[in-house]
């Protein structure tokens, strides 16, 4: 059974920077790609990165490029998301998500998801 957990989430202001994981376990995620993708209240599930187990490729949603960086730890079997220059607007649930095959942002792709983790990010 493939599980996912979120962790790193929190308050901080405008400008600062969080650090997320997603420890994920239950299989072997080599064939795997790891997507991150938030939710704020009122809002549609939004993507926000995305990388392959292998660490062949990353794609970044423009809202959060040059901001947000996507990588993983093999060893850990862990997916992070550096948040630095933290807006007002990147505050909500924040969830990782795995998926095999192709594609990337839509979220109906992912078929297993971790549980949230809140940010909020004050002005």
């Amino acid at each position: 059974q493939v599980q996912l957990v979120e962790s790193g989430g929190g308050l901080v202001q405008a400008g600062g920077s969080l650090k997320l994981s997603c420890a994920a376990s239950g299989r072997t995620f080599s064939d795997y790609a790891i997507g991150w993708f938030r939710q704020a209240p009122g809002n549609q599930r939004e993507f926000v990165a995305y990388i392959r187990w292998n660490g062949e490729s990353t794609y970044y949603a423009d809202s959060v490029k040059g901001r947000f960086t996507i990588s993983r730890d093999i060893a850990k079997n862990t997916v992070y998301l550096q948040m630095n220059s933290l807006k007002p607007e990147d505050t909500a649930v924040y969830y990782c998500a795995a998926k095999s095959g192709y594609g990337v942002i839509g979220y109906q792709l992912y078929a297993y998801w971790g549980q949230g983790t809140q940010v909020t990010v004050s002005s």
